[in-house]
């Protein structure tokens, strides 16, 4: 039997194949981030195309102050929450960490990976380069990850749900679609919190998805999954909804329902920041309100004012963090060093 040219005598890939499978995936990810701002670009240019600058300006300056300052409150507060979620991601993991180094860690991969896009990826790279220099090893980090992506799936059902069921007739008035389709997307919503909280309680053997293996959180970690995921969005809607009410007379519910259908464009898409994605969502389902200036707004205090302070942060910590190396590589030499004329005497 002749070997395979990628493969290595055991079977096992070659370190050659590894390398392309390596470029080829770095080929994927730059083409598809492209084609995601390229999208969010024409979405954005289609919403904005009819306003010009100095209108754009000035429907952000209309805004209250106490709206625009309540609206921040809920975005630091939606961030100290997805800290949390970090924490509690560790903690599931078996690699718990002290908090204030957690909350660094996360608020700044949250904070770029918000607006870099694929925030799974771009986030999870960020944290694997703190949380590695912390001890954890590659498949805690991956443990930490995979446990807030699915944070944030559950907790999106979860405000979908409470968004859709609580007050059908209006999610069906914001949406446009009909009654029994509404209903069906709300229990579609609860069904899938339902059926991930039923795992945690019931079953105990890992899930085997081809070479990954996933074990599922006790119901305690799980129900607090979905509830931090679902405060977090919470908080997220009524950032939105505090400059929205600020031109319209709009309901938390709807703006929540609202936010949930453009999160869900969001996650499809992969958008940097769901750069005119949130906005092309929300003017289509609020065609009756001149929503831009708000939006503006929304963007500038959830997204470009954290990604200022995340980028600022990271590089402080990057400069803290190559002195360290810097230093410790300097005192290594004289440990390991020949033995000078004392040492020999």
């Amino acid at each position: 039997m002749t070997q395979s040219p990628g493969q290595a005598k055991d079977g096992e890939p070659t370190k050659d194949s590894k390398e392309r499978m390596s470029a080829r995936r770095r080929v994927w990810t730059i083409l598809l981030t492209v084609l995601s701002v390229a999208l969010g670009g024409y979405l954005l240019y289609r919403t904005l195309a009819g306003y010009s600058l100095a209108q754009l300006v000035e429907s952000v300056r209309a805004l209250p102050a106490s709206r625009l300052a309540a609206a921040g409150g809920f975005a630091a507060a939606s961030y100290l929450c997805l800290t949390g979620i970090d924490w509690l991601a560790l903690r599931a993991a078996g690699t718990p960490l002290p908090y204030r180094r957690v909350a660094l860690a996360a608020f700044i991969s949250l904070s770029l990976g918000h607006s870099i896009g694929f925030a799974g990826l771009s986030s999870g790279a960020i944290r694997y380069r703190f949380y590695t220099r912390w001890g954890l090893k590659t498949a805690d980090v991956a443990k930490a990850v995979l446990f807030c992506g699915v944070t944030v799936a559950v907790g999106l059902m979860a405000l979908g749900a409470v968004a859709v069921l609580v007050h059908p007739g209006l999610a069906r008035e914001v949406t446009g679609l009909r009654e029994g389709a509404v209903l069906a997307a709300g229990l579609a919503c609860a069904g899938g919190v339902a059926a991930y909280l039923g795992l945690a309680a019931w079953w105990r053997k890992p899930l085997t998805v081809r070479r990954w293996s996933i074990e599922m959180p006790p119901l305690p970690l799980a129900a607090a999954q979905v509830g931090l995921g679902a405060v977090n969005f919470a908080l997220v809607s009524a950032c939105l909804h505090q400059v929205l009410a600020a031109v319209s007379d709009v309901g938390y519910l709807a703006v929540a329902s609202v936010f949930v259908i453009a999160n869900a464009a969001v996650l499809i898409t992969h958008v940097p920041g769901g750069v005119g994605v949130i906005e092309s969502v929300v003017v289509h389902l609020l065609p009756k309100t001149d929503v831009i200036g708000p939006l503006i707004a929304f963007r500038c205090l959830y997204f470009l004012g954290p990604l200022a302070l995340g980028l600022l942060a990271f590089a402080v910590t990057e400069a803290v963090f190559r002195w360290r190396d810097a230093g410790g590589a300097a005192a290594t030499p004289s440990r390991t060093a020949a033995p000078g004329p004392a040492a020999r005497s």
